[in-house]
């Protein structure tokens, strides 16, 4: 049921679809950097990493992305993918693991390189000291600290989940929206499109309450439907984070319906979308076509997602064979 929903809201989304043409080079590129940082992956690692397509992941939020552009956005992904999988499955909640991994994370972007933290070491770290070289040469300090900022309260959120689902403590639906805003990385993807347009935005422009708006909708349309494509897994890993589980514990429903019931809140939340990005106001002749590229790119965050996770063997039960 859940790929027959996932494909009709597919069809509903009224965002266009794209994909840079670098994408597939990239996903050969990838490959061999993983191989040269040293990563420990054996054939079966290495198969399910070509059969993801993070590259195509990137390549779909930042279509318009040069060649080496794309291969450090591909990078971070896979990165955060990586990061994602070493916290995630049964019996894997790893709390005290993941904040030393935050630490060492955050040291590592707010000050540098040659800054060493005992919790965050390996091919890990070396994949992030190049993916963000060339961020932190090219890319303003307000904007460097966003990013930090971003990368902060999404690994203190993956921290949260953690503790929750080791106390087998399910979050109610309003907890898990706003948790799940952290989680899904979406904040932390979405200064990325400054430095894959080469606009960067003002401070007062970034978080004016319309853009921050367009973000919070945008993060849970492509969240929720991560949902629903990872609702099997999620059912025996997540102790309740989903929200289709969310809200069928908290209306006393099958899963089944709650699926549809997060379907059409899904819908509801795109025309919302939709409306209020029509509305967002003018910032000026020198600002406009910058925050132009910002609302094309929120919108590539959510098709882009709808259309990776409908490809991507990360999601063997929706991904086209």
């Amino acid at each position: 049921m859940a790929e027959a929903v996932l494909r009709s809201l597919r069809a509903d989304c009224p965002i266009a679809p794209r994909l840079s043409p670098y994408a597939d080079p990239v996903q050969d590129w990838l490959l061999d950097q993983l191989d040269r940082l040293g990563l420990p992956l054996d054939a079966a690692a290495r198969r399910r990493l070509s059969r993801a397509g993070f590259a195509r992941y990137a390549g779909r939020l930042y279509p318009d992305a040069d060649e080496p552009d794309l291969r450090v956005l591909t990078a971070l992904f896979t990165w955060f993918f990586l990061v994602d999988d070493a916290f995630d499955g049964p019996g894997r909640p790893d709390p005290a693991g993941i904040r030393a991994l935050r630490d060492g994370t955050l040291a590592l972007l707010r000050e540098g390189p040659r800054t060493r933290h005992p919790g965050f070491s390996g091919p890990l770290r070396r994949l992030l000291v190049q993916a963000w070289r060339e961020p932190r040469q090219r890319m303003p300090a307000r904007w460097r600290l966003r990013f930090a900022d971003a990368v902060a309260d999404h690994l203190d959120g993956v921290w949260r989940e953690a503790v929750a689902r080791a106390a087998g403590r399910p979050p109610g639906v309003a907890e898990y929206v706003e948790l799940r805003r952290t989680t899904s990385a979406a904040y932390v993807s979405f200064p990325l499109i400054e430095f894959a347009t080469r606009r960067p935005l003002p401070d007062p422009v970034y978080f004016h309450p319309a853009l921050r708006r367009l973000a919070g909708l945008a993060n849970d349309l492509l969240s929720w439907f991560n949902d629903i494509a990872s609702l099997d897994r999620d059912r025996a890993t997540a102790g309740g984070h989903n929200l289709v589980l969310a809200v069928a514990a908290e209306r006393g429903v099958p899963v089944d319906t709650a699926v549809e019931l997060v379907a059409a809140r899904w819908r509801a939340e795109m025309a919302r979308f939709v409306a209020l990005r029509a509305a967002v106001p003018s910032f000026g002749p020198a600002l406009d076509e910058s925050v132009t590229a910002h609302l094309d790119g929120l919108a590539n965050a959510v098709r882009g997602t709808v259309d990776w996770t409908l490809e991507s063997a990360r999601y063997p039960a929706t991904a086209t064979p």
